[in-house]
């Protein structure tokens, strides 16, 4: 089992992406979400300028936010940075098109994307799209020291549906996931193998699957809600109830949800009928309000809606023991490395000595 660390780009994130790689951490990945966080390839080439070890990845990067031969002079260029030690990682977005009222992008987009930026990392052409025009396209400056054609570039694949699992036995060399139940795990790794049969494809030897998280090790006696607790794994948790929402409002336009568990129904309607009112945006704004904080801190009154099953079904925290053992469980269906994100930007030391000398030292 590796284990990654997860960054919400932010300009200081070198730093600790430092302390990462000196805890056992082994890789360094980053959000893509443009009216959230830091440009994400800008943060990643201070990380790879200060680190000598860390595999880099988009965790994950969006069509829609760039051209394909945008998405890979980027990840290219940093490849030149940081050679054989980068994986781009790419999906149909989530804050990425949410935050600005839009639905994920058309698999067939994503599948497109991938493709394209395979065939110019690897130093051919591909064919370009723009509007009614087609074009074939390539890097004009090859191994003239701008973008590495060299070192191979593994391309990531998040998903979660049958679809979007099935695309990437087709066209993947990993796959991005939630931490989830091993048999979870295991019918994802079914799908995405199917998926390789019907293209004519066989996994590489060397597919990557990894699953996203953060992590608390609770202290003696702490309960799972305690103000430790929400502080350090809060607003991970809390994009659930943003997901709930949005993934509603999106498919419908109503705000009303039936994908919430029963043990988050009470949790859930108390937050979309009494907490998202009272922020004084129009509904036809929801959208940006709902993600204010994102993953990296709450809102004032957010720290009321926690309750057991949202931090165990968001999270790696508990006792550490018990945190081995599900990492254990989950390694044994097919996962690869586990990426925990960062929370407190200001305060990320505490959470990577903490996960370096509790579970990777004990692992």
């Amino acid at each position: 089992m590796e284990f990654g660390i997860v960054f919400p780009p932010y300009i200081d994130a070198w730093k600790d992406a430092q302390i990462a790689e000196d805890h056992g951490f082994t890789r360094a990945w980053f959000y893509d979400s443009q009216m959230l966080y830091s440009e994400v390839y800008m943060c990643m080439a201070l990380v790879a300028e200060h680190t000598s070890k860390l595999t880099l990845g988009t965790y994950v990067a969006v069509p829609s936010n760039r051209i394909a031969p945008v998405s890979a002079q980027a990840i290219g260029t940093l490849n030149q940075m940081a050679p054989g030690r980068v994986v781009f990682g790419i999906g149909v977005g989530f804050t990425a098109r949410h935050t600005m009222g839009l639905p994920p992008c058309k698999m067939a987009h994503m599948e497109e994307h991938i493709g394209q930026v395979r065939s110019l990392l690897a130093g051919d052409e591909c064919l370009f799209r723009d509007g009614d025009r087609e074009r074939w396209v390539r890097f004009l400056h090859e191994g003239k020291g701008y973008v590495n054609h060299t070192d191979p570039v593994p391309i990531h694949v998040a998903s979660n549906g049958p679809k979007s699992l099935e695309l990437t036995g087709r066209t993947g060399d990993g796959w991005i996931t939630l931490v989830q139940p091993p048999q979870s795990l295991r019918y994802g790794m079914e799908t995405i193998r199917k998926g390789a049969d019907k293209a004519g494809r066989t996994l590489p030897d060397n597919f990557h699957v990894s699953a996203l998280t953060t992590a608390c090790v609770l202290q003696p006696g702490e309960s799972y809600t305690s103000p430790r607790v929400i502080r350090r794994v809060g607003p991970f948790c809390m994009f659930n109830l943003h997901a709930f929402w949005e993934n509603s409002f999106c498919k419908t336009g109503d705000t009303h949800s039936e994908d919430v568990p029963q043990d988050l129904l009470e949790l859930y309607n108390d937050y979309e009928k009494n907490f998202l009112p009272q922020s004084g945006v129009a509904q036809d704004r929801f959208y940006q309000q709902v993600h204010e904080g994102h993953l990296v801190y709450l809102r004032p009154g957010e720290e009321n809606y926690f309750n057991d099953s949202l931090i165990k079904m968001s999270s790696l925290t508990g006792p550490a023991d018990e945190l081995i053992d599900r990492l254990k469980e989950m390694e044994a269906a097919g996962l690869d490395s586990i990426a925990i994100q960062v929370v407190e930007n200001g305060n990320a030391r505490e959470m990577i000595e903490e996960i370096s000398e509790k579970i990777i030292a004990k692992y």
